[in-house]
């Protein structure tokens, strides 16, 4: 099963005067942060509210100093169930934005069949075949994979050496 999540992030930002420079400077701090290696993140503004439902900037400013609300989307593929994908996504993004507080606010299950394009853009390992998410999976289960995984990894890099 693939799923869609949606993290939100606190981002600090430092020396800004507006909410609109704020989330301009968080977006690129974030996007910077994330790139190359999940360049398929993608980067939204978040939305606050205040205890009586008044809707609120994704900014807060205080003495020139900023805390951002963003919203952090990716697709996480073959994986057991909401949460593991909710798992993999906060392990994924936090390990590129350390320090930063992370919260789940939604994972939808994506159907499988009508999601071929997105397949092709925003799969999590370079070579395109989903085996990262169930890598990942497997580390944040214990689990320590199978030898048969090593076995087949061999020939591939002899082919290449040969075609070399």
């Amino acid at each position: 099963m693939d799923c869609r999540v949606v993290v939100e992030a606190a981002i600090p930002v430092y020396d800004v005067t507006t909410p609109d420079e704020a989330i301009r400077i968080a977006i690129s701090k974030t996007g910077e942060m994330l790139n190359p290696d999940l360049s398929y993140v993608e980067i939204s503004m978040g939305s606050r509210t205040s205890p009586e439902g008044e809707e609120l900037p994704p900014a807060f400013i205080a003495a020139d100093e900023a805390l951002v609300a963003l919203e952090l989307e990716m697709t996480v593929f073959n994986v057991e169930r909401e949460q593991h994908a909710s798992r993999i996504a906060r392990k994924e993004i936090g390990q590129r934005l350390e320090n930063v507080p992370l919260k789940v606010l939604i994972v939808e299950v994506i159907d499988g069949e009508g999601d071929e394009d997105e397949d092709d853009t925003g799969n999590e390992d370079e070579d395109g075949d989903g085996d990262e998410d169930e890598t990942t999976a497997d580390s944040a289960e214990g689990s320590t994979g199978d030898a048969d995984d090593d076995e087949d990894l061999i020939p591939e890099f002899d082919e290449l050496v040969d075609d070399g």
